[in-house]
């Protein structure tokens, strides 16, 4: 499967933002899909992830109630619905997707094999 996020820019805090990840290639059904980001200078982190089979979403605490993730089947897209962004939210942002990840692993990168390229979300105060 190919992923191509889209969506970032700069907005100020407190604003919102909608990020894509269209894919192709293959049909997401197959996929659990995630979202990361790594800020400069930083690791890069879980934010977001849908789990397949289960159809669960699962949150990092940072972003736990101001962002959301979904899923578009018929679309075959992803979203990540970002609100009450903040200056620390500001990160290069990435959708994965991978078939075999585990729960136990899924809030960990180098457990996805597909990646879009990222897209950079600033957040001004």
């Amino acid at each position: 499967v190919q992923l191509q996020a889209s969506g970032g820019g700069m907005v100020q805090a407190g604003g919102s933002l909608r990020l894509p990840c269209a894919a192709s290639g293959d049909t997401l059904r197959r996929y659990t899909m995630g979202w990361f980001r790594q800020a400069p200078g930083k690791e890069r982190e879980f934010v977001a992830v849908f789990r397949r089979n289960a159809d669960r979403t699962y949150y990092a605490d940072s972003v736990k109630g101001r962002f959301t993730i979904s899923r578009d089947y018929a679309r075959n897209m992803v979203y990540l619905q970002m609100d009450s962004l903040k200056p620390e939210d500001t990160a290069v942002y990435y959708c994965a997707a991978d078939q075999g990840v585990t729960l136990s692993a899924i809030t960990i990168w180098n457990q996805y094999d597909y990646w879009g390229q990222g897209t950079l979300v600033t957040v001004s105060s």
